[in-house]
């Protein structure tokens, strides 16, 4: 699992790996079914990103599905505005680091950081 300080990099990274996965493509062959995104939070509170490509509908990642069709083409693509996508994200669906490489959904409450994310969590 790779991950990424800022979310144009995760895409970056993906859309390569994605090519790099099919070499019989190119990138204005490719037909993006799917896009999948994650986002977490680690110990230290930096926020990590994580994205894939896939050409079919319905695959499973390690990330959770966000757009299909047109709007992870356009992603895929290039064409996509950061802010909206993240606003797409749903918070609760982050992921926050509890040990070195295990994440949980609500964030460790044993830390300083982890109150402070929790209490957050909570107003929302």
């Amino acid at each position: 699992m790779t991950m990424y300080a800022t979310l144009e990099e995760a895409i970056d990274a993906a859309r390569e790996e994605f090519l790099a996965n099919s070499p019989e493509l190119d990138e204005e062959s490719a037909n993006i079914q799917q896009f999948n995104m994650q986002k977490y939070v680690l110990q230290d509170g930096e926020i990590m990103w994580q994205v894939e490509f896939f050409a079919d509908e319905g695959e499973d990642g390690e990330c959770l599905p966000l757009l299909t069709g047109e709007a992870a083409q356009s992603v895929f693509d290039g064409d996509f505005d950061e802010i909206e996508l993240r606003q797409e994200w749903l918070e609760e669906n982050t992921l926050h680091e509890w040990d070195e490489g295990e994440y949980q959904l609500q964030p460790p409450l044993d830390t300083e950081e982890g109150r402070t994310a929790a209490d957050e969590w909570d107003e929302r």
